[in-house]
């Protein structure tokens, strides 16, 4: 006679593609909607509001893990070598453009994580980005074309800043989301350039 087939890894690999499932459709609907519901979301998922929250029992916990898998593939589109290898002036320019590019995509997600999530544990989240960042610009004030008058951190700091404060100006329309790129490009070569 045959043992009976155990039923626990199947009930954990349907756990897990739950997860992935809700993760996927919270990436997708918060990404256009900050206020999507976690119904909403559970619907799209494909699975009832009871899995979910077995899953995930605050909305706390469900944006983070859309934010999670949001920061992953950030870091995966931003893994380009050449950051390396251009100088650092055209390296934190291409930098600023995708890091925009990609922050933009993902701007009414950050919207619904500032409603739940303290503001250090979202700053986390940039931590890889960040640390990018900081090596450019410690390599531009290596070749003389960022400004060394002003602490590293405090740079990075401002990079960071202002990025965000060009996704709340895009949302709230006081800024135009076709220029934002220029915009962002032309403020930071400002504030990183040497000679000031």
């Amino acid at each position: 006679m045959t043992p009976p087939r155990p039923t626990r890894p199947a009930r954990r690999a349907d756990a897990e593609r739950n997860i992935a499932a809700i993760v996927t459709a919270g990436l997708d609907l918060l990404t256009k909607d900050p206020d999507a519901s976690t119904a909403d979301i559970a619907k799209a998922a494909g699975v009832g509001r009871v899995t979910l929250y077995g899953h995930f029992p605050t909305r706390e916990a469900l944006v983070e893990a859309v934010l999670d898998r949001a920061v992953a593939l950030v870091d995966a589109a931003l893994e380009d070598p050449a950051y390396e290898e251009l100088p650092a002036q055209e390296a934190i320019s291409r930098l600023i453009a995708s890091s925009w590019e990609l922050l933009d995509r993902n701007r009414r997600l950050l919207t619904a994580a500032d409603r739940v999530l303290p503001t250090e544990r979202i700053r986390h989240y940039h931590e890889g980005a960040l640390s990018r960042v900081e090596r450019l610009i410690a390599r531009g004030r290596d070749e003389g074309a960022f400004r060394t008058d002003l602490p590293l951190s405090w740079l990075v700091a401002h990079v960071y800043a202002t990025l965000h404060s060009a996704a709340q100006e895009v949302e709230a329309g006081r800024l135009d989301h076709a220029d934002a790129a220029r915009v962002l490009d032309a403020t930071l070569r400002s504030v990183l350039a040497a000679g000031r």
